[in-house]
């Protein structure tokens, strides 16, 4: 039995939860916090609950809203004893069940969970035999996730908008293309496990959450964070205040800063690599192409270029030894870009863009961002040795540039 319970209140929860363990002692029930955690995304359907539980001050506003979904699990709606109208207006708007809230009675509340979970059973079953597996991504099945829409498709991995079948929540899922093969791992499958390896290593809260990764049906997978708003590109594409893009920069330069603490180059920070949460924090994503700093450092191979030209540094772009200060240079870029609204180099290919980068004049902000041009010639510096030395240099920096804007703008 699994079951999903939503209340504001803890102890309220833990009452139901008591409740269903007197019954089915091996239960499994999901708490979700009404208050803390807002509304439930309009994309769950709760189908690896049997039942779900639902109450509390916008309970009946909540079920109007889970209750018309299609395919959504049965809802055992709990109603106060004092207001017989909520009883039947819950009934009428689709809950399975209507038991008393203030003096349970466990027995009718036993019957409704059972007879609810029935009702899920018959519905599973009846989905598997029209043969609707929603828990295939591409070439491979997922069990525990649903999946509810692809996402992108690119050379080497799809990625899938998908439910957890463990708590009403939304995760991504990249997905491998190919197949592994028997002799080799396959790249696709190396650059999931190097992702997962060094999130792992990194501790801060600028840094994408991974949730699983593994192989199914001979394909890699990795599931993460699910980012609805999505990223930085898509925000600059809209236009940014130059005290929002001072605070995202100081962002992204503290997730460097931990980054690199836990001896990692990302090597391909952009705006497309930076997704924004609900909160509006920042979170690095995609460190397939990252690399711990010694061997980028024994890395000489002009052959071997990782990364997108237009916000490589001059360094990485021909092939040459790079360290914390290259991902700085691509930090510069994506503050240029929010400021002016354009990127600072670009050209017809991507050879000429590298070529810009090494031997184009350093590039100039708009007139009335002027005072922010030292910050940017810093960052930008043709030769490592003349940006900031380290993330953290650079976050101090971000900090000052962006107290003094904040304090002329309350003067003016």
């Amino acid at each position: 039995m699994r079951l999903l319970i939503i209340d504001e209140d803890p102890r309220y929860r833990e009452l139901l939860r008591h409740h269903a363990a007197c019954r089915w002692p091996h239960a499994t029930c999901v708490a979700y916090d009404a208050q803390a955690r807002g509304a439930i995304a309009p994309e769950i359907r709760a189908n690896g609950f049997d039942a779900v539980l639902l109450g509390g001050a916008r309970g009946l506003e909540w079920l109007e809203d889970l209750a018309q979904r299609s395919g959504f699990a049965p809802i055992v709606f709990l109603a106060s004893d004092r207001d017989e109208g909520m009883a039947r207006r819950a009934r009428a708007v689709g809950a399975a069940a209507v038991v008393g809230r203030e003096k349970i009675d466990h027995g009718a509340l036993i019957g409704a969970i059972g007879q609810a979970a029935a009702h899920q059973a018959g519905m599973r079953a009846h989905r598997a035999a029209s043969g609707l597996d929603s828990s295939r991504f591409g070439g491979a099945r997922i069990p525990g996730y649903r999946r509810i829409r692809r996402l992108a498709k690119g050379h080497l991995a799809e990625l899938y908008l998908a439910e957890s079948e463990l708590d009403p929540v939304l995760v991504a899922i990249k997905v491998a293309r190919d197949g592994l093969r028997e002799d080799a791992l396959d790249h696709a499958f190396k650059r999931f496990l190097q992702e997962h390896e060094i999130v792992q290593r990194i501790q801060g809260p600028c840094i994408v959450r991974l949730h699983d990764l593994g192989v199914s049906d001979e394909h890699a997978y990795l599931v993460m964070e699910y980012f609805p708003h999505g990223d930085l590109a898509k925000r600059i594409r809209a236009g940014v205040a130059p005290a929002a893009a001072l605070r995202f920069a100081l962002q992204l330069a503290c997730a460097l800063q931990a980054i690199h603490q836990a001896g990692v180059l990302h090597r391909d920070l952009k705006p497309g690599n930076v997704m924004l949460r609900e909160d509006g924090s920042l979170a690095l994503i995609d460190f397939g192409l990252s690399v711990h700093r010694a061997l980028a450092l024994d890395s000489t191979d002009p052959n071997l270029i990782c990364g997108t030209p237009q916000y490589m540094s001059p360094e990485q772009g021909h092939g040459k030894r790079i360290d914390e200060r290259s991902d700085l240079y691509s930090l510069g870029v994506i503050l240029y870009e929010m400021l002016a609204g354009r990127k600072p180099y670009t050209a017809e290919n991507p050879m000429a863009i590298i070529y810009l980068q090494r031997k184009a004049p350093l590039p100039v902000l708009p007139e009335p961002l002027a005072r922010l041009q030292p910050l940017i010639e810093r960052l930008l510096a043709k030769e490592p040795a003349d940006r900031f030395e380290s993330a953290a240099s650079a976050a101090a920096a971000l900090q000052q540039a962006l107290e003094e804007l904040c304090a002329d703008e309350l003067v003016a």
